[in-house]
């Protein structure tokens, strides 16, 4: 394993901060190992898990939902409804693949988040990234007519599903896609038995993390190592106040 914390930069979520992110390199990561890993506040990209140490900030907090507890706001209802709703609409799980219509939709979606919402531009490559892991990752593909419209990523842990990364056709943004993979996500959860599914970080102030405090009740990780209650259903959100420029499932 490789261990090695990165040069302070400025932040990708809070532009008037500065971040540094410790990481871990394991190319024989077990699904048990990072169970334990992310329960302490840890994500993983490949082979590579890493954890905020940030010199003067502690807005990053891991977020979790607890599956039995989790009720469906009013929107976020409708938009399971709606898209349950669409024949069209189809949900494949299987291993992480490549192809033509992956690259096309990823690239489309990353230059559409740069647009609009002024994240970097897409690398080369970017969505087969994500074919490269120590162990079995579930790929979610979402077609309407066999066109591929969302991928989602996600872990299925011994006792808990934890979302990667997300994206989708922007063209049919109107659909709420993104929320309707994580309700998804949540409803495969409460199928199979698992109690948690882990959204990744939530960062107040950054406005493409917002959503994750929407699916409540949800929890996060306090500083003692403990797992609290953050946001229950009626409270009102909190108005994120930036635009933040990264991906769905931090």
């Amino acid at each position: 394993m490789v261990t090695f914390v990165a040069a302070p930069s400025p932040c990708e979520y809070l532009p008037d901060q500065v971040w540094q992110l410790r990481y871990d390199v394991n190319e024989r990561l077990t699904l048990v190992e990072y169970a334990d890993r992310l329960q302490r506040g840890w994500r993983r990209f490949g082979a590579a898990t890493f954890r905020p140490e940030c010199p003067a900030c502690r807005q990053c907090q891991s977020l979790r939902v607890p599956v039995d507890a989790f009720r469906p706001s009013r929107s976020q209802d409708r938009t399971w409804k709606s898209n349950q709703r669409d024949a069209t609409l189809a949900l494949a799980i299987g291993p992480p693949t490549a192809s033509d219509a992956h690259r096309s939709l990823y690239d489309k979606f990353h230059r559409h988040q740069s647009r609009e919402k002024g994240w970097p531009r897409p690398e080369a490559d970017g969505a087969d990234t994500f074919l490269d892991n120590p162990f079995a990752t579930e790929e979610w593909r979402y077609t309407i007519a066999d066109r591929l419209v969302g991928v989602g990523y996600v872990d299925r842990l011994p006792r808990a599903l934890s979302a990667i990364y997300f994206y989708y056709d922007p063209d049919e943004r109107w659909r709420s896609l993104g929320t309707y993979n994580v309700l998804a996500i949540i409803e495969r959860a409460r199928t199979v038995g698992v109690p948690h599914v882990y959204l990744g970080y939530y960062v107040e102030g950054c406005g493409s993390l917002a959503y994750k405090a929407a699916f409540r009740p949800n929890e996060v990780l306090g500083a003692d190592g403990s797992w609290i209650r953050f946001r229950e259903r009626g409270q009102a959100p909190t108005r994120a106040a930036g635009a933040g420029k990264v991906s769905s499932t931090c």
